[in-house]
Protein backbone atom coordinates (compact mmCIF):
# COMPACT_ATOMS: atom_id res chain seq x y z
CA UNK A 1 0.00 0.00 0.00
CA UNK A 2 2.49 2.65 1.13
CA UNK A 3 5.73 1.44 -0.67
CA UNK A 4 7.68 1.85 2.75
CA UNK A 5 10.87 -0.51 3.29
CA UNK A 6 10.01 -2.22 6.98
CA UNK A 7 12.23 -3.92 9.05
CA UNK A 8 11.44 -6.69 11.27
CA UNK A 9 12.80 -10.16 12.56
CA UNK A 10 10.72 -12.98 15.31
CA UNK A 11 14.00 -12.01 17.64
CA UNK A 12 12.53 -8.65 18.09
CA UNK A 13 10.81 -10.85 20.70
CA UNK A 14 12.62 -12.14 23.36
CA UNK A 15 9.99 -14.91 24.53
CA UNK A 16 11.10 -15.51 27.92
CA UNK A 17 10.37 -12.31 29.42
CA UNK A 18 6.61 -12.90 31.33
CA UNK A 19 3.61 -11.15 30.07
CA UNK A 20 3.34 -9.56 33.47
CA UNK A 21 6.45 -7.58 32.57
CA UNK A 22 6.01 -4.29 33.27
CA UNK A 23 7.83 -4.12 28.93
CA UNK A 24 5.12 -5.29 27.05
CA UNK A 25 7.45 -7.74 25.19
CA UNK A 26 4.51 -8.85 22.93
CA UNK A 27 3.60 -5.41 21.43
CA UNK A 28 6.71 -6.70 18.39
CA UNK A 29 4.59 -9.54 16.69
CA UNK A 30 1.76 -7.62 17.71
CA UNK A 31 2.91 -4.37 15.42
CA UNK A 32 4.17 -7.09 12.80
CA UNK A 33 0.49 -8.69 12.33
CA UNK A 34 -1.05 -5.04 12.65
CA UNK A 35 1.23 -3.71 10.01
CA UNK A 36 0.50 -6.44 7.57
CA UNK A 37 -3.30 -6.18 8.07
CA UNK A 38 -3.18 -2.56 7.56
CA UNK A 39 -1.75 -3.46 4.39
CA UNK A 40 1.73 -1.45 5.12
CA UNK A 41 3.29 -4.45 4.44
CA UNK A 42 2.13 -6.70 1.67
CA UNK A 43 3.12 -10.21 4.01
CA UNK A 44 5.50 -11.32 6.36
CA UNK A 45 7.35 -12.35 3.57
CA UNK A 46 8.06 -8.59 2.87
CA UNK A 47 9.21 -7.38 5.41
CA UNK A 48 13.00 -6.57 5.45
CA UNK A 49 15.02 -9.08 7.90
CA UNK A 50 18.19 -7.75 9.84
CA UNK A 51 21.06 -9.96 11.04
CA UNK A 52 22.17 -9.38 14.75
CA UNK A 53 24.72 -7.19 15.08
CA UNK A 54 28.99 -8.01 14.80
CA UNK A 55 30.38 -6.99 18.08
CA UNK A 56 32.34 -4.22 16.06
CA UNK A 57 29.50 -2.43 15.21
CA UNK A 58 28.24 -2.23 18.65
CA UNK A 59 31.44 -0.80 20.17
CA UNK A 60 31.53 2.19 18.36
CA UNK A 61 28.82 3.48 21.21
CA UNK A 62 29.30 0.97 23.40
CA UNK A 63 32.12 0.29 25.76
CA UNK A 64 33.22 -3.08 25.14
CA UNK A 65 33.53 -4.49 28.39
CA UNK A 66 29.54 -3.91 28.49
CA UNK A 67 29.20 -5.05 24.85
CA UNK A 68 31.06 -8.44 25.89
CA UNK A 69 29.35 -8.84 29.40
CA UNK A 70 25.63 -8.50 27.07
CA UNK A 71 27.04 -10.93 24.26
CA UNK A 72 28.42 -13.88 26.99
CA UNK A 73 25.24 -13.33 29.40
CA UNK A 74 27.81 -12.13 32.04
CA UNK A 75 26.66 -8.67 33.28
CA UNK A 76 26.95 -7.85 36.85
CA UNK A 77 23.85 -8.27 38.84
CA UNK A 78 23.62 -4.59 39.23
CA UNK A 79 24.10 -3.56 35.62
CA UNK A 80 20.81 -5.78 34.99
CA UNK A 81 18.68 -4.46 37.58
CA UNK A 82 19.40 -1.55 35.50
CA UNK A 83 18.21 -2.65 31.74
CA UNK A 84 15.52 -3.89 33.65
CA UNK A 85 15.44 -7.51 32.30
CA UNK A 86 18.14 -10.18 33.31
CA UNK A 87 20.40 -10.48 30.18
CA UNK A 88 19.55 -13.78 28.67
CA UNK A 89 20.27 -15.14 24.94
CA UNK A 90 17.09 -14.38 23.97
CA UNK A 91 17.67 -11.08 25.57
CA UNK A 92 21.22 -9.77 24.26
CA UNK A 93 19.91 -11.42 20.35
CA UNK A 94 16.95 -9.11 20.05
CA UNK A 95 19.27 -6.93 21.31
CA UNK A 96 21.42 -7.33 18.49
CA UNK A 97 19.11 -7.85 16.25
CA UNK A 98 17.62 -4.59 16.99
CA UNK A 99 20.74 -2.71 16.54
CA UNK A 100 21.42 -3.93 13.05
CA UNK A 101 17.41 -3.47 12.43
CA UNK A 102 17.33 0.30 12.67
CA UNK A 103 21.00 0.23 10.81
CA UNK A 104 19.45 -1.85 7.93
CA UNK A 105 16.37 1.07 8.39
CA UNK A 106 18.82 3.65 8.09
CA UNK A 107 20.54 2.42 4.30
CA UNK A 108 16.90 1.68 2.88
CA UNK A 109 16.08 5.74 4.07
CA UNK A 110 19.59 6.96 2.58
CA UNK A 111 18.30 5.15 -0.76
CA UNK A 112 14.94 5.01 -0.74
CA UNK A 113 13.63 8.26 1.06
CA UNK A 114 12.07 6.90 4.41
CA UNK A 115 12.35 3.59 6.26
CA UNK A 116 11.36 1.97 9.70
CA UNK A 117 11.88 -0.62 11.87
CA UNK A 118 9.24 -2.43 13.52
CA UNK A 119 11.73 -2.04 17.02
CA UNK A 120 14.09 0.24 18.42
CA UNK A 121 14.03 3.59 20.15
CA UNK A 122 16.23 1.66 22.70
CA UNK A 123 17.63 5.68 24.07
CA UNK A 124 18.52 5.27 27.70
CA UNK A 125 21.33 2.75 26.70
CA UNK A 126 24.21 4.76 26.83
CA UNK A 127 28.47 4.27 26.22
CA UNK A 128 28.58 2.65 29.65
CA UNK A 129 26.14 0.45 29.65
CA UNK A 130 21.82 -0.26 29.76
CA UNK A 131 18.73 1.21 31.75
CA UNK A 132 15.34 1.08 31.73
CA UNK A 133 14.94 -1.73 29.65
CA UNK A 134 17.31 -0.35 26.87
CA UNK A 135 20.84 -3.12 26.33
CA UNK A 136 21.83 -1.60 23.56
CA UNK A 137 21.21 2.02 21.74
CA UNK A 138 19.93 1.11 18.59
CA UNK A 139 20.20 4.52 17.32
CA UNK A 140 23.76 5.11 18.42
CA UNK A 141 24.94 2.36 17.03
CA UNK A 142 23.54 3.24 13.41
CA UNK A 143 24.25 6.20 13.25
CA UNK A 144 28.08 5.41 14.54
CA UNK A 145 28.16 2.65 12.04
CA UNK A 146 26.87 5.16 9.06
CA UNK A 147 29.04 8.10 10.50
CA UNK A 148 32.40 5.74 10.40
CA UNK A 149 31.78 4.01 6.92
CA UNK A 150 31.59 7.44 5.80
CA UNK A 151 27.76 6.93 4.53
CA UNK A 152 26.55 10.26 6.18
CA UNK A 153 29.13 13.16 7.53
CA UNK A 154 25.93 14.26 10.25
CA UNK A 155 22.90 13.26 11.58
CA UNK A 156 19.76 14.65 13.73
CA UNK A 157 17.79 12.62 15.96
CA UNK A 158 14.12 13.51 16.51
CA UNK A 159 13.14 11.63 20.04
CA UNK A 160 9.52 12.32 21.02
CA UNK A 161 9.22 9.48 23.51
CA UNK A 162 7.97 10.69 26.52
CA UNK A 163 11.16 9.80 28.68
CA UNK A 164 14.67 11.66 27.85
CA UNK A 165 16.54 10.15 25.21
CA UNK A 166 19.45 10.56 27.55
CA UNK A 167 21.14 8.06 26.37
CA UNK A 168 21.74 8.79 22.79
CA UNK A 169 22.26 12.21 24.30
CA UNK A 170 25.00 11.15 26.25
CA UNK A 171 26.31 8.85 23.41
CA UNK A 172 26.79 11.67 21.19
CA UNK A 173 27.50 14.49 24.07
CA UNK A 174 30.72 16.91 21.89
CA UNK A 175 29.92 15.23 18.54
CA UNK A 176 29.25 17.73 16.72
CA UNK A 177 28.23 15.66 13.98
CA UNK A 178 24.89 14.13 15.46
CA UNK A 179 22.21 16.53 17.02
CA UNK A 180 19.66 15.36 19.32
CA UNK A 181 16.15 16.69 19.77
CA UNK A 182 14.26 15.29 23.02
CA UNK A 183 11.01 16.63 23.43
CA UNK A 184 9.71 14.68 26.81
CA UNK A 185 7.80 15.13 29.90
CA UNK A 186 10.10 16.79 32.14
CA UNK A 187 9.32 15.32 35.52
CA UNK A 188 8.92 11.84 33.92
CA UNK A 189 11.75 9.17 34.32
CA UNK A 190 14.98 9.76 33.72
CA UNK A 191 14.90 11.87 36.99
CA UNK A 192 18.36 13.00 36.26
CA UNK A 193 18.58 14.47 32.76
CA UNK A 194 21.36 14.34 30.03
CA UNK A 195 22.03 17.06 27.85
CA UNK A 196 20.35 16.84 24.54
CA UNK A 197 21.52 19.56 21.54
CA UNK A 198 17.98 20.62 22.30
CA UNK A 199 15.67 19.77 25.26
CA UNK A 200 12.08 20.55 25.22
CA UNK A 201 10.45 19.36 29.16
CA UNK A 202 6.71 19.31 28.95
CA UNK A 203 4.39 19.49 31.59
CA UNK A 204 2.64 17.04 32.89
CA UNK A 205 -0.83 16.65 31.42
CA UNK A 206 -0.30 18.02 28.22
CA UNK A 207 -3.00 17.50 25.02
CA UNK A 208 -2.56 17.39 21.58
CA UNK A 209 -3.20 21.14 20.47
CA UNK A 210 -0.22 22.35 23.43
CA UNK A 211 1.56 19.40 22.41
CA UNK A 212 1.69 19.53 18.32
CA UNK A 213 2.54 23.57 18.93
CA UNK A 214 5.97 22.63 20.98
CA UNK A 215 6.86 20.07 18.17
CA UNK A 216 5.90 22.37 15.15
CA UNK A 217 8.12 24.57 17.28
CA UNK A 218 10.95 22.33 17.89
CA UNK A 219 10.89 21.62 14.24
CA UNK A 220 11.34 24.81 13.43
CA UNK A 221 14.40 25.32 15.39
CA UNK A 222 16.07 21.71 13.95
CA UNK A 223 15.37 21.77 10.73
CA UNK A 224 16.52 25.72 10.08
CA UNK A 225 19.93 24.64 10.82
CA UNK A 226 22.70 22.87 9.22
CA UNK A 227 20.81 19.91 7.06
CA UNK A 228 21.78 16.09 7.65
CA UNK A 229 22.23 13.62 5.41
CA UNK A 230 19.60 11.76 7.54
CA UNK A 231 17.65 12.13 10.02
CA UNK A 232 16.52 9.69 13.44
CA UNK A 233 12.87 9.83 14.41
CA UNK A 234 11.72 8.00 17.69
CA UNK A 235 8.37 7.60 17.50
CA UNK A 236 7.27 6.48 20.97
CA UNK A 237 3.51 6.07 21.81
CA UNK A 238 4.12 6.55 25.50
CA UNK A 239 2.84 10.42 25.54
CA UNK A 240 -0.99 8.54 24.89
CA UNK A 241 -3.34 9.48 27.55
CA UNK A 242 -3.85 5.75 28.86
CA UNK A 243 0.18 4.47 29.13
CA UNK A 244 0.96 3.45 31.98
CA UNK A 245 4.75 4.98 31.92
CA UNK A 246 3.51 8.30 30.27
CA UNK A 247 1.89 11.53 32.19
CA UNK A 248 0.75 13.38 28.83
CA UNK A 249 -2.84 13.16 27.56
CA UNK A 250 -1.98 12.89 23.83
CA UNK A 251 -4.88 10.85 22.31
CA UNK A 252 -4.49 8.31 19.32
CA UNK A 253 -5.60 11.17 16.71
CA UNK A 254 -2.62 13.23 18.13
CA UNK A 255 -0.26 10.64 17.82
CA UNK A 256 -0.94 10.29 14.02
CA UNK A 257 -0.77 13.82 13.77
CA UNK A 258 2.55 14.34 15.56
CA UNK A 259 4.31 11.64 13.50
CA UNK A 260 2.54 13.20 9.88
CA UNK A 261 3.97 16.97 11.30
CA UNK A 262 7.41 14.74 11.33
CA UNK A 263 7.32 12.82 8.47
CA UNK A 264 6.24 15.95 6.33
CA UNK A 265 8.31 18.16 7.40
CA UNK A 266 11.08 16.42 7.28
CA UNK A 267 10.83 14.85 3.75
CA UNK A 268 9.13 17.92 2.37
CA UNK A 269 13.33 19.45 2.71
CA UNK A 270 14.35 15.81 0.78
CA UNK A 271 16.07 14.65 4.10
CA UNK A 272 15.88 10.71 4.47
CA UNK A 273 13.97 9.58 7.31
CA UNK A 274 14.55 6.24 9.55
CA UNK A 275 11.79 5.51 11.96
CA UNK A 276 11.90 3.40 15.42
CA UNK A 277 9.27 2.39 17.28
CA UNK A 278 9.87 3.58 20.88
CA UNK A 279 8.43 2.97 24.20
CA UNK A 280 4.64 2.36 24.84
CA UNK A 281 3.47 0.49 27.89
CA UNK A 282 -0.34 0.33 27.32
CA UNK A 283 -1.75 -3.07 28.99
CA UNK A 284 -3.75 -3.38 25.82
CA UNK A 285 -1.52 -4.88 23.28
CA UNK A 286 -3.44 -4.53 20.12
CA UNK A 287 -4.44 -0.86 20.85
CA UNK A 288 -0.72 -0.36 21.34
CA UNK A 289 0.20 -2.18 18.30
CA UNK A 290 -2.49 0.21 16.15
CA UNK A 291 -0.85 3.24 17.83
CA UNK A 292 2.85 1.82 17.01
CA UNK A 293 1.22 1.59 13.21
CA UNK A 294 0.46 5.36 12.65
CA UNK A 295 4.09 5.90 12.37
CA UNK A 296 4.48 3.77 9.77
CA UNK A 297 1.58 4.85 7.95
CA UNK A 298 2.68 8.97 7.96
CA UNK A 299 5.97 7.45 6.54
CA UNK A 300 4.19 5.55 4.34
CA UNK A 301 1.97 8.57 2.95
CA UNK A 302 4.99 11.60 3.13
CA UNK A 303 7.28 9.24 1.41
CA UNK A 304 4.49 8.77 -1.78
CA UNK A 305 4.46 12.61 -1.65
CA UNK A 306 7.79 13.72 -1.53
CA UNK A 307 9.94 10.73 -3.20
Amino acid sequence: MTGLSVVWSPDYTAHDVPDHHRFPMGKYEAVARRLVADGIVASFGAFHAPIAAPASWLELAHDGAYVDGVLTQSLPDDVQRRIGFKVTEPIARRARTSAAGTTLAARLALGQGAAASAAGGSHHASREGGAGFCVFNDVGVAASVLLAEGAISRALVIDLDVHQGDGTARIFEGDDRVFTLSLHCEKNWPRRKARSDLDIGLPDGMGDADYLAALSDALDIVLDGPKPDLVFYNAGVDPHADDRLGLLSLSDNGLLARDRMVADRVMALGLPLCGVLGGGYSRDVEALAGRHAGMFRALGESLARYA
